[in-house]
């Protein structure tokens, strides 16, 4: 009991740590910081359990974390302790807000649907043990003096969240109607947003009418269709401004179904605030 209530837990020990290194990894939690109030984190928070289970409230939600669990949690939730068995134990990945507003991270933000209804997911023995290498390669970045680290790390998270969200691909199988509507909208989009930006498109494929169908997403997702698509080819664009330099601001216009450059710059600066030259110098 003693040793319970000495416990201090590392993201109140390293807030300093987290907005200087940006994705910092965690061993050894064993739980919630203590406090009267509900825990809220300004920034990402990737929790993976090793043993025991912890019950907590999510905003107002009752979820849990136990062996192989992984939740990844959006900012400003808030998470509240139910119960917790005293050998509960898990590693948290604390990703710093700003970071996700790299460019080469863009596309994370379009998981985001799937993790704020139900941040977290049980894995089996074969995918915890595969997302914890990754988390070990993390562990061993941190460990290396080279000056490329973070962009390394960013790679790393990356890969990370793409490997976990194909696993919770079977888990949105088993949800209801609005949400296997949702998960098919962005697998469309991921097929055809360079080619359609009007929703009625993405409606069609659901067998839905236009009206229907964005209010389904807007209940599910707690974002319009609409901001999706504009969001998906946004994430793309910066993306392929960013990496791709060898590219002409019309070469990417044109593999975004623009058919002018012109208009590509029109519908990038109403998004984002400045043109695709604008962006790719300042990045």
């Amino acid at each position: 009991m003693k040793k319970q209530q000495s416990y201090t837990h590392p993201i109140t020990l390293y807030n300093q740590r987290i907005k200087e290194e940006g994705i910092v990894v965690f061993d050894d939690v064993r739980g919630l910081p203590a406090g009267k109030e509900p825990f809220v984190s300004p920034d990402y928070v990737i929790c993976i359990g090793h043993r025991g289970r912890i019950n907590l409230m999510y905003d107002d939600y009752a979820d849990f974390s136990e062996q192989h669990t992984v939740g990844v949690i959006f900012p400003n939730h808030a998470l509240t302790t139910v119960s917790k068995t005293d050998d509960y134990l898990a590693t948290l990945v604390i990703v710093e807000a700003s970071v996700l507003s790299d460019p080469m991270l863009q596309i994370i933000k379009q998981l985001r649907y799937r993790y704020e209804p139900h941040p977290c997911v049980k894995l089996d023995r074969h995918e915890y043990k595969m997302i914890m290498n990754v988390v070990e390669g993390m562990r061993e970045i941190v460990r290396l003096e080279i000056s490329d680290r973070r962009m390394l790390m960013l790679r790393l998270l990356e890969f990370f969240l793409r490997l976990l969200s194909q696993y919770r691909t079977r888990k949105l199988n088993e949800t209801n109607i609005d949400k296997r509507v949702s998960a098919q909208f962005h697998a469309d989009l991921a097929k055809h947003f360079r080619q359609h930006r009007d929703v009625g498109f993405y409606a069609a494929k659901a067998c839905l009418s236009a009206k229907h169908f964005s209010t389904v997403i807007k209940q599910e997702t707690g974002h319009t269709a609409t901001h999706w698509i504009h969001s998906r080819i946004v994430a793309e664009a910066k993306m392929l401004l960013h990496v791709r330099r060898d590219l002409t601001v019309q070469a990417i216009a044109d593999m975004l179904g623009f058919d002018e450059q012109a208009t590509f710059s029109r519908y990038f600066h109403r998004e984002t605030g400045m043109s695709p030259t604008e962006f790719r110098e300042t990045n």
